[in-house]
């Protein structure tokens, strides 16, 4: 059997605490690269962490701007359809007071022409019954006027002449009131639209083309010729 001394005991004890000091040593070195590779492994996943939201944020914010594009894409699309798309189509209800009024609008102008054109028949009417009945009475008033020229100074203050003087008086009034008034014929110039040359002279003067004498009274109801005035022309 072999005996230890004390100095090979003091040998081993320092052999044993050096090797479990570089085993300290050693499994120090292995915590601290641990910690190390553990701290990379966060920083890597905090970078992997702001890289992932980075690219979330720009997905959501290009979800976004697509999204505004299609919402901006729906609200031109009906505008563009409304724009381009024929007017919508009547109701039929619609269409048929649209008919009836349009009809209405007509028959109403019809008959507003059928009434316009019924007084002009009216009044072309009555002007025709009234040159008529003038165009009687005038004989009767030139068969006063020959009497009245041939009476003489005393024949004229009787009181018989002076009341059919009255009477004539009268007629020219109601003439006046319908208006019915007398051609001017004697010293004016010829008017073949007024005046019914019957006889002419020659004269040498300058007052050529003039009325001299008038045979019968023209007259006119308003603006129209009931009978013309017969006279001589001076040529």
């Amino acid at each position: 059997m072999v005996e230890v001394t004390n100095e090979q005991e003091d040998k081993l004890k320092k052999q044993m605490e050096n090797q479990e000091v570089q085993e300290l040593k050693v499994d120090e070195e292995a915590v601290e690269e641990t910690v190390q590779e553990e701290n990379v492994s966060d920083d890597a996943t905090v970078n992997n962490t702001t890289v992932n939201n980075a690219v979330e944020e720009d997905t959501v914010s290009e979800k976004e701007a697509a999204q505004d594009g299609e919402a901006e894409e729906q609200d031109n699309a009906p505008k563009k359809k409304k724009g381009s798309s024929k007017k919508p189509r009547k109701d039929k209800k619609d269409e048929k007071i649209e008919e009836l009024n349009d009809r209405l609008m007509r028959n109403l102008a019809e008959f507003e022409n059928f009434r316009n054109r019924s007084e002009r028949e009216k009044s072309a009417m009555f002007e025709i019954g009234a040159k008529s009945v003038i165009e009687k009475m005038l004989p009767v008033v030139d068969n006063l006027e020959r009497g009245f020229d041939g009476l003489s100074d005393e024949e004229r203050e009787t009181p018989f002449v002076k009341g059919i003087e009255a009477v004539y008086k009268q007629l020219q009034t109601v003439f006046e009131e319908l208006g019915v008034t007398p051609i001017e014929a004697v010293g004016q110039e010829f008017d073949p639209n007024l005046h019914n040359a019957v006889m002419h002279d020659e004269d040498d003067s300058e007052e050529s083309n003039k009325v001299i004498e008038e045979f019968q009274k023209g007259y006119l109801y308003k603006d129209s010729v009931v009978r013309h005035s017969m006279v001589k022309v001076l040529n």
